[in-house]
């Protein structure tokens, strides 16, 4: 794999380094900052270092602001799959309850408990794993069972032909849309509804609007006039979804 692209921008005092990701498909230049820190601009194959360099500077408080948030939260922990720990569900934290059974039980939910029967008689490493797999088909079955439904008032707000809808495991996406196919990472079913909405919403734009250009924005912005606050708490939420 080649090395990527490199650059960097004098901010005041502080020098901002960035990677450079080249694509074909890019029209406009992207900017995230992962979870590491890491500043990543997604660049059109010809956008030249010096019009990066004039974006980042444009960018450059946002992108700051954005790097000392990543840096002041704490690493995701790593999952136990234990009775005790907590599990989001549609935004609201439920703790795990592990039981012990006779033969495989449906997930349920319980008041505050999200209760998982594993088989009796798994030796020491199997559990955790088990407990992972039933989890995350329960997960991807409410998924599939919710999202569906919930991008219908978004098609008809954006006056979209009704798109098929599927439910995967993506590493890195929310979302995506390609040939009138929308997918969604069963992950996101862990936010709360006004953040499913906002993925929901901007999958939907994108049927008519390949590109995060500005038409983009502007018919996700129509849509939903507070996109930007809902885009920012998923963003802050993402790396507790993630495991």
């Amino acid at each position: 794999m080649s090395e990527l692209e490199r650059g960097e921008v004098r901010w005041g005092d502080t020098d901002i380094r960035y990677v450079i990701r080249r694509s074909e498909r890019r029209r406009t230049v992207g900017i995230a900052v992962e979870p590491s820190g890491r500043v990543v601009l997604t660049a059109p194959r010809a956008a030249s270092v010096p019009r990066l360099d004039r974006v980042v500077r444009e960018k450059a408080q946002w992108i700051v602001d954005r790097v000392k948030c990543r840096s002041s939260m704490p690493p995701p922990r790593g999952r136990e799959f234990v009775s005790g720990e907590t599990f989001l569900y549609l935004g609201k934290q439920y703790r795990l309850r592990v039981l012990a059974g006779d033969d495989v039980q449906p997930i349920a939910l319980r008041e505050s408990w999200l209760e998982l029967a594993i088989p009796k008689g798994l030796n020491d490493a199997l559990p955790a794993s088990f407990a992972r797999a039933a989890l995350i088909d329960w997960y991807a079955g409410r998924a599939r069972e919710n999202f569906a439904p919930w991008v219908t008032p978004w098609v008809v707000a954006a006056g979209a032909l009704e798109p098929k809808v599927l439910v995967t495991d993506q590493a890195k996406r929310w979302g995506s849309c390609a040939k009138g196919t929308l997918r969604f990472n069963w992950r996101l079913v862990q936010a709360s509804r006004q953040l499913v909405d906002y993925v929901l919403a901007h999958e939907v734009v994108h049927l008519a609007h390949a590109h995060h250009d500005a038409a983009f924005w502007a018919a996700l912005g129509r849509i939903m006039p507070d996109y930007e606050a809902r885009k920012a708490r998923l963003r802050a939420l993402g790396p507790e979804l993630s495991w």
